[in-house]
């Protein structure tokens, strides 16, 4: 379909991975492909439990005594398919369509991320004629669902210190920094339960934006357990509460967008709700450009329910008051940059206890644990427990970065201009990378694509073939 393509080895291997299914958590037969891809090139591999493979190669030409080049993708892909679209695809390969300098697949995500990595590696790996340093080239497995493969691979027998990630999605674009993260889950211990026959209430926020904890957590969106901790704090402040359970999000990185609670209270129904309302109105003022469909839906019924006690309930409140959430500091780097940030995804009464999930994110490893420990201390103050899992380190912002450098220098040779350079709120691959290997001086680049996890997924043949000659420059500068 796209052989006739230049150059010929890239689109000849992007055309061989898309005839292997290899979706996340089905990357058996891609692995096994390029350990028999480095036998029959007489190249020295290793694969792993997890199925990482790592090819490396010696250098050739002036190149030959330089230091060694990490080359960096992944090779699983997101698989979604369009509701009429029979293909198997954990057997089948995709249909690929060539149409206006556009490879896309028919009616299937096309694997673009990051297929077009690998098979610049291989390209390079194949090719004898082509200069280079000495290659490590790097393929991980189960990145697209939490970067499994990279945070399983042993890094111990790779040498080079200077790396080229090919996961970026826009040409002119180079990703110098990523933020580290973990997940830490506050749990307070709710030990005693009442039955009560008072009138119970519940309070529902609704209509919030959300959006991803990383990237859009600058945004000025609103929590909604958060808002609807304010919401508790006020009616406590003027009325004795006692909870039923409390609610909000689903997922840790995500900002959500939806929260409820349902109490009891002794108090005049028509206190409470003019105090709800009060403050609903004043949360509504402050967020009314960013969020202008914030609804606050109010519920009442009776009969015999359990609750926590007053003291429990005004421990979950004061945790949801007093613990940090959203933006914690900018960079002063890079402009727009959040530089630490942490995000109460989930929020959840359970039989024992009340959960407070965080996405906890920072560039900077030491602002990471900080925030980690300003959460341990601000929950102990009430008797809560703290416990950090998933944690990856933050790819930091380097001053002196000769890749970068490089990069910077060929960039200009090629296009006559200047490159973008970015960084973002968000975990990759380099992070896990760089703290793996001391020193790491990396930077992520790639080709258009567009619409990538969909089956609108596109990429661009043009630049497919401008950011493989600047791969190739780039090679010889380092």
């Amino acid at each position: 379909m796209i052989e006739n393509l230049q150059p010929q080895k890239v689109f000849y291997y992007f055309e061989k991975i898309c005839s292997i299914p290899h979706g996340s958590g089905n990357t058996g037969k891609i692995s096994d492909y390029l350990v028999d891809f480095a036998n029959r090139h007489d190249l020295r591999s290793r694969q792993d439990e997890s199925g990482n493979v790592i090819i490396w190669k010696d250098g050739t030409g002036q190149c030959a005594q330089s230091e060694p080049v990490i080359l960096q993708g992944h090779m699983d892909m997101v698989c979604e398919k369009e509701p009429s679209c029979t293909l198997n695809m954990e057997q089948d390969g995709l249909q690929l369509k060539l149409e206006d300098g556009i490879i896309s697949a028919e009616g299937t995500t096309l694997g673009g991320d990051d297929g077009i990595a690998v098979a610049y590696c291989l390209a390079l790996l194949a090719d004898p004629d082509i200069e280079h340093p000495p290659l490590e080239c790097v393929f991980t497995v189960d990145e697209e669902i939490g970067m499994l493969g990279a945070a399983a691979l042993d890094c111990g027998d790779l040498q080079g210190k200077k790396m080229l990630n090919m996961d970026s999605e826009e040409e002119g674009i180079f990703l110098v920094s990523c933020a580290g993260g973990a997940t830490a889950t506050i749990t307070l211990p709710v030990m005693q339960r009442i039955h009560k026959k008072d009138k119970q209430y519940g309070i529902h926020i609704r209509g919030l934006q959300g959006g991803h904890s990383g990237t859009e957590i600058d945004k000025g969106l609103a929590n909604a357990s958060v808002v609807l901790g304010r919401v508790l704090a006020a009616l406590q402040e003027k009325a004795q509460i006692q909870l039923i359970c409390i609610q909000g999000g689903k997922k840790d990185n995500a900002i959500p967008r939806e929260a409820e609670a349902f109490f009891t209270s002794s108090e005049r129904e028509e206190t409470l709700r003019q105090t709800a309302e009060e403050i609903q109105g004043m949360i509504q003022s402050e967020y009314r450009e960013t969020e202008p469909q914030m609804e606050f839906v109010w519920s009442q019924e009776e009969g015999n329910c359990r609750v926590m006690s007053e003291e429990d309930t005004k421990k979950v409140i004061t945790l949801l008051r007093i613990l940090p959430a959203g933006v914690q500091k900018m960079s002063r780097e890079i402009e727009g940059l959040v530089q630490t940030s942490l995000n109460l995804g989930v929020l959840e009464s359970k039989e024992d206890g009340v959960s407070f999930c965080f996405s906890v994110r920072s560039s900077v490893e030491s602002e990471k644990q900080e925030l980690l420990n300003r959460l341990e201390l601000t929950a102990q103050t009430v008797g809560a427990f703290v416990v950090v899992e998933g944690a990856y380190s933050a790819w930091e912002y380097r001053e002196d970065s000769p890749v970068r450098e490089a990069m910077l220098r060929s960039y200009r040779e090629q296009y006559g201009r200047e490159p973008v350079v970015q960084a973002i709120h968000a975990g990759v691959e380099c992070g896990l990378f760089a703290g793996k290997i001391d020193g790491l001086d990396c930077v992520s680049f790639g080709p258009d694509m567009q619409d990538i996890h969909t089956t609108r997924e596109r990429m661009d043949v043009a630049s497919v073939q401008r950011t493989w000659k600047l791969l190739l420059r780039v090679l010889q500068k380092l």
